[in-house]
């Protein structure tokens, strides 16, 4: 209402705010640009492109992975022991059978099997 804007009258009247902050931001991004680690082998990162699964993505297929496994040990432990009548033994075998399913497919889905020739990940054709 008084008419000052949060500019003083005088000194700096003539000089644009907006160039004061865009200075102050190119000198931000270059002192960051330098603090910034390089990426391994001096090469910058790939940016995660559409194909690629997000985080989430592979954390729900994950989950649902071992919960199937488990789930579906128990439900063929119940069976075998309803029908052969071992209760609680089949129930108690096939669950953990379920489970060590469930933890091979968690760690197949997350890569971290070798192949049949132990070297992990085959070399890209080339």
């Amino acid at each position: 209402m008084s008419g000052d804007d949060g500019r003083e009258s005088g000194r700096g009247a003539d000089r644009h705010p907006d160039g004061d902050l865009s200075e102050r931001l190119k000198r931000l991004e270059t002192q960051l640009d330098r603090k910034r680690d390089p990426a391994p082998g001096g090469r910058p990162r790939p940016e995660a492109s559409a194909s690629d699964p997000s985080a989430i993505g592979r954390a729900f297929r994950m989950s649902s992975e071992f919960v199937a496994g488990v789930i579906a040990g128990g439900g063929l432990g119940w069976l075998f022991d309803r029908l052969l009548g071992t209760s609680p033994w089949g129930l108690i075998v096939f669950l953990l059978l379920g489970f060590a399913a469930g933890t091979f497919n968690v760690v197949r889905a997350a890569g971290a099997t070798t192949t049949s020739g132990g070297t992990g990940s085959k070399p890209p054709n080339s």
